[in-house]
């Protein structure tokens, strides 16, 4: 803490700020303005006493963030009620990240950069960039580069979804179309919960649709165990050949296994909503020194092909989970 200690308060103090500004505009949260707040921070005025506390953490501290994640992750709720929604999952996943590989392949972009837009756009944003950036040993400007593309689309699904389900004529007097559709096209928890609650106030359904929504992305959540195990295989020849096994992932499970059990016991998951606040506010900590240490200037000239990557991706899900739902007559 002697070494670190400077680098985790400025962090402290600026996540405050955004947290702040997150709770005034949902729809881009804090770790958004974390993330911009550091960069402009780091452009104009650098200290590189602060760089232990910095490196700690975006490293340390955002794995302690997806660890917190797990609590509040009911098991049995998500089993019972999200297994209608796994064909979709699935699909939706594996278009992205197909869409971001085939790019790869044909441009010059980044690796880390694409495998980070694809996770994140498919499975929960900022969580699985966070989570996975820790296996294939991403830098400041990768992360910040993936977490822009992918919250920049996200912001605007927010802002769309509400009127193309109304275009696609979705049921409006049962939750399950659009609260499908939101909880499997739109990333981030905070932008679905936003998107779902503006479609129960236009038709009147209460919480229905917030309620569909919001357990077909905590599915979607677990979804980061298989991928970080994945990516840490893939990334054993960065390390010499040994695999850079994510221990976090273990605790991750961990906390979601002492939620379901004291759920089953008859404990409100209430209880456990602390620690879900504690992660979020981690993960803007982890942001704001990511943005810090990112040179915003080389990320915007650099930006092009990202944007690109980003685009297919947030496309190909809202097709795929179009036609999946189709498909399943879940209209």
């Amino acid at each position: 803490m002697k070494e670190n200690y400077k680098g985790i308060l400025f962090c402290f103090i600026i996540a405050i700020i955004s947290k702040f500004i997150g709770d005034m505009y949902k729809i881009v949260g804090g770790a958004v303005f974390g993330l911009i707040i550091g960069m402009i921070l780091g452009l104009f005025y650098y200290n590189k006493e602060l760089d232990k506390g910095l490196n700690f953490t975006s490293k340390k501290i955002l794995q302690y963030a997806v660890i917190l994640l797990g609590f509040g992750l009911n098991l049995n709720e998500v089993l019972k009620t999200g297994i209608e929604s796994l064909p979709i999952i699935i699909s939706t996943i594996s278009i992205s990240l197909i869409v971001a590989y085939i790019i790869h392949r044909f441009t010059d972009i980044n690796t880390n950069v694409c495998m980070l837009i694809g996770v994140g756009s498919s499975i929960c944003g900022g969580s699985a960039i966070a989570a996975s950036s820790n296996v294939i040993d991403a830098s400041e400007d990768e992360i910040a580069k993936a977490m822009s593309i992918v919250f920049l689309f996200n912001v605007i699904a927010a802002f769309t979804f509400p009127i193309l389900g109304k275009l696609l004529a979705f049921s409006t007097t049962t939750p399950d179309a659009f609260g499908l559709f939101a909880g499997t096209a739109v990333n981030d928890t905070s932008s679905v919960t936003a998107v779902a609650s503006v479609w129960d106030n236009m038709y009147n359904l209460g919480s229905l649709t917030l309620d569909k929504a919001v357990t077909v992305k905590l599915t979607r959540t677990l979804f980061i165990i298989p991928i970080v195990l994945g990516l840490a295989h893939l990334n054993k020849s960065k390390n010499n050949g040994k695999k850079k096994f994510p221990v976090f992932i273990i605790f991750f499970v961990l906390a979601s296994l002492i939620t379901s059990i004291f759920v089953y016991f008859g404990f409100p998951i209430s209880i456990f909503k602390p620690f879900k606040e504690l992660s979020k506010f981690l993960i803007i900590m982890a942001m704001v020194s990511i943005g810090y240490k990112t040179n915003i200037v080389n990320l915007i000239k650099t930006g092009g092909v990202a944007f690109l990557v980003g685009f297919s991706c947030w496309v190909s899900i809202i097709a795929v989970s179009l036609i999946m739902q189709s498909l399943m007559n879940i209209w």
